[in-house]
């Protein structure tokens, strides 16, 4: 496993380790011990899927207390994080990541910061781990492409929820 950390203040990138062979490839998305031993002490408490077509944009969405961790278990999409924490050296600057079934990539993302993805294969399931439990209560919502934040998608015109225009 791989950790890495990103231009965000506490978002980090996280590469499991790979086993491939004639068959195909195995991946351990999550191991508490290795996590841990890595400085991930998160305490999971919730995994979520959403499933959807290209040209799909959800989020940017956020709470204050929630940590995920977020990857692509099939297809590719693109993975937008803005730091909305006002005590954060890195507040209001963004990063995008392109997560996938092939890289494998994972993006631990800590409370404060908003994330938002948009589809960029025909299909894919974005996943993610939560540590809280969903509270639509305590959620905050940025405009996707409020030009206060510049933040740059791979598509222009995307499909969005009502909440999300």
């Amino acid at each position: 496993m791989i950790v890495d950390k990103s231009e965000i203040d506490g978002v980090l990138t996280v590469t499991p380790g790979i086993f491939e062979d004639y068959r195909g490839y195995y991946v351990e998305t999550y191991n508490q011990h290795d996590y841990q031993a890595a400085g991930i002490a998160v305490p999971f408490v919730q995994d979520d899927i959403s499933v959807s077509r290209r040209g799909v944009l959800r989020g940017l969405h956020g709470d204050a207390k929630t940590w995920k961790l977020i990857s692509c278990l099939s297809g590719e999409i693109y993975l937008a994080v803005l730091d909305c924490r006002d005590c954060s050296p890195t507040k209001g600057a963004w990063q995008g990541f392109t997560i996938s079934d092939r890289n494998r990539m994972q993006v631990l993302v800590p409370p404060g910061v908003a994330n938002g993805h948009a589809i960029l294969s025909e299909r894919a399931i974005f996943h993610y781990k939560q540590s809280e439990y969903y509270d639509p209560g305590s959620q905050f919502t940025v405009k996707w492409n409020d030009p206060a934040h510049g933040i740059w998608w791979p598509l222009s015109d995307p499909i969005l929820s009502q909440r999300d225009r």
